[in-house]
């Protein structure tokens, strides 16, 4: 069992930073506090403006730059469309370059396993939580099903930290969604159909699409899916 005091040290740390350096400084303690190879968090900010922070080796962050793998890393694109966690082994890696790029990125130490968890933020801001290590199937999986609720808990810390030291940003004012409201969103951005959804609640699709509507118009959403990011990114929901 994880000694959630020392998390919930890091974590006051991350809080009280004054300087990206702070993001830096909680990856590396994360990684050592749940015995990974690797904990990293990036960023793109509303500008299209992109950071970084975490234990990936300088050679391979050299070379995925140089390579500009961001145009074929499964993580990225598999991660952008979705709301909800994702371990890179329900990604698709069968094309030639994503299979390369694995391989390239093994070598490098990355590592075999990794669990990703993207993070919206307002007006167009995107960012992913990443740690991934090398180890069994069996062991990663037992890994993930105790520290997922951590995981995407300090994903959120990390996204919150990170707005904050954005320039020029002005904070949106969040509406509370009732309880019912909370629950549809929520069962939504775990990928559920809107018939699931009901049937979960014991409710009719038609009471259903009222909560959902209610919900957007408070966000202040588009659609649905704007709503779910809308609520992810201000923190009325956690998935």
């Amino acid at each position: 069992m994880l000694d959630q005091g020392s998390l919930n040290g890091i974590l006051k740390d991350l809080e009280t930073a004054t300087a990206l350096e702070g993001l830096q400084i909680a990856t590396e303690a994360l990684s050592a506090h749940f015995g990974v190879d690797h904990v990293v968090y990036h960023w793109v900010d509303s500008r299209g403006d992109q950071y970084g922070c975490g234990t990936y080796s300088e050679a391979w962050k050299k070379r995925y730059l140089d390579q500009n793998y961001l145009r074929v890393d499964p993580v990225i694109a598999g991660c952008y469309q979705r709301f909800h966690p994702v371990d890179w082994k329900q990604l698709d890696w069968t094309g030639k370059p994503a299979r390369a790029f694995l391989a390239e990125a093994i070598a490098y130490g990355v590592g075999n396993q990794g669990y990703s968890v993207p993070v919206r933020g307002p007006v167009g801001q995107f960012a992913l939580f990443t740690v991934s290590t090398n180890c069994s199937d069996d062991k990663w999986r037992a890994f993930t099903e105790d520290n997922s609720r951590d995981l995407i808990l300090i994903a959120h810390y990390f996204n919150r930290k990170a707005l904050a030291f954005e320039p020029d940003r002005s904070e949106e004012q969040a509406q509370a969604l009732s309880p019912r409201e909370t629950d549809a969103i929520t069962l939504i951005a775990l990928g559920y159909s809107r018939a699931q959804v009901a049937e979960a609640l014991a409710i009719s699709e038609h009471t259903l699409r009222v909560y959902i509507e209610s919900a957007r118009f408070k966000l202040g959403a588009t659609n649905t899916t704007h709503a779910v990011a809308r609520a992810l990114s201000r923190g009325l929901i956690v998935v």
